[in-house]
């Protein structure tokens, strides 16, 4: 015979409890019963309920004003969601070609819309940033950093949560990776370029410019890799020690 194996209470917990707010028993701002009330409602002691608490702290689902002792249920933030799933594609092994392909299918998409959502103050944003970037390129000052900033207003600009919440995950991985690359082969020029005419493209509202724009931005992100002799079916977790040796 198998053996049974039983989640621990506390998990059991939190999952009805997550059912109750996700079926909209329990409102998005509302303020979670006591804990004493939490118990007898689910006929579980107190500790148990502490601990469903802790839980859906952790997942963002309940959280607590700052200073304040009362619990409301709250929209997790986009990171706080993206994180085990970030965990998960580094412990699975992800390669950057499974990370490069994936962003090459997302990414053009999420350039095209902005070119239609995108307000007047995200434009500036993507002014603002290209202005940035342009003063710190040749130095390769803080150019990852302002490459992440760009597409995640890009992202924004969307207009579409679904993509935003889609990519999060392997954004974390895919362009913090392309640092060194940028260091050692001055591809700093190149993304510069990239930008700006994506920048251009979704203030002209002109979606097929943005688009094929971003495709080749992003197919220069694979060239990078191979002209820096980096294996792009390694596993993203080894790239660290690529990284280090790349300077």
């Amino acid at each position: 015979m198998q053996p049974v194996h039983s989640e621990p209470a506390y998990k059991l917990a939190a999952s009805m409890m997550r059912d109750r707010i996700l079926n909209g028993e329990i409102a998005v701002g509302a303020t979670l019963p006591s804990e004493l009330a939490l118990a007898e409602l689910l006929g579980v002691n107190r500790s148990t309920v502490r601990e469903a608490i802790r839980l859906l702290e952790e997942n963002g689902i309940v959280s607590r004003k700052p200073g304040g002792k009362k619990l409301f249920v709250s929209v997790p933030k986009t990171q706080v969601v993206a994180a085990p799933i970030t965990g998960a594609m580094i412990l699975q092994k992800i390669t950057f070609n499974e990370l490069y392909r994936t962003m090459h299918t997302i990414e053009p998409v999420v350039a095209a819309d902005a070119t239609q959502n995108a307000t007047e103050d995200q434009i500036a944003l993507l002014r603002e940033n290209m202005d940035r970037t342009e003063a710190l390129a040749p130095d390769h000052v803080d150019l990852s950093r302002l490459d992440i900033d760009f597409h995640n207003i890009l992202t924004e600009a969307c207009g579409n949560r679904a993509m935003q919440l889609c990519r999060q995950p392997i954004v974390a991985l895919f362009y913090p990776a392309f640092d060194a690359v940028m260091k050692r082969l001055n591809a700093g020029e190149r993304m510069v370029e990239a930008h700006r005419q994506i920048m251009q493209a979704v203030a002209e509202r002109d979606a097929e410019t943005a688009q094929e724009w971003m495709r080749r931005h992003i197919e220069d992100f694979k060239r990078g890799y191979e002209l820096a002799n980096l294996d792009i079916d390694e596993p993203i977790q080894n790239l660290p020690q690529k990284r280090d040796s790349i300077q």
